[in-house]
């Protein structure tokens, strides 16, 4: 059996060099200021990035979202959310996370924000891996059609045929399904607030919440 108190200790440890190494990157950019950004300084920023996201953007941990080809637009304005603190908390186990985001562009100018977008925006996305289940099929059905006996809509109205997404409308294909699965569930709680979002997701059970995120981890 595990002694839950003696695991207390080193998840402590774990607490206070997270804290410290979020201290340590907002004392990095401090210096960057909201003037602009050097081409050195935004290579050093996006060094950081690949920690959690990979060298560019194709993160290999369902834990951090896959960047690469994502809109540009979209990221620009989750950056700003971190920055000026107005993106909501994910749920409490993902509170280090967000504090190290907030950690790294907290001092970011808009043109370092644009430049690390840009660049995320110009990389090949990750294609999805190709499958064939009964529950992707009826992810499919959820994307492309909805379920109005559910007050489910479909997820293509806004994310495109292939979930591309458009301009502030995040890509979806390729993505972890984890990921995807635990962002619908921070929008139906409030956890991660957006109106639009919150109305999808609110009606989506946990088996349809799989179902339609292993959907678009095939596109």
């Amino acid at each position: 059996m595990v002694d839950n108190k003696a695991r207390r200790p080193t998840t402590a440890c774990g607490t206070i060099k997270m804290l410290a190494f979020v201290a340590l990157i907002a004392a990095a950019w401090s210096g960057m200021g909201r003037e602009g950004a050097s081409a050195a300084d935004v290579a050093e920023v996006l060094q950081f990035c690949s920690t959690c996201h990979g060298p560019d953007g194709r993160s290999v941990s369902s834990k951090f979202p896959r960047l690469a080809g994502q809109h540009k637009d979209y990221i620009v304005a989750q950056l700003q959310a971190f920055r000026n603190d107005t993106r909501t908390a994910p749920h409490a186990q993902n509170y280090l996370d967000y504090l190290t985001m907030w950690g790294l562009v907290a001092h970011l100018s808009d043109p370092s924000i644009e430049a690390i977008a840009a660049f995320y925006a110009s990389q090949a996305p990750v294609a999805g891996e190709p499958g064939v289940s009964p529950e992707i099929a009826a992810g499919k059905r959820v994307y492309t059609e909805g379920i109005p006996s559910e007050s489910i809509p479909a997820c293509i109205s806004c994310h495109g045929a292939r979930a591309e997404g458009n301009g502030p409308i995040p890509r979806l294909a390729g993505q972890y399904q984890d990921y995807l699965a635990r962002q619908l569930e921070a929008f139906e709680t409030w956890a991660r607030q957006n109106v639009t979002m919150h109305a999808v997701s609110m009606n989506l059970t946990p088996e349809r919440i799989s179902e339609v995120t292993a959907y678009l981890s095939t596109l």
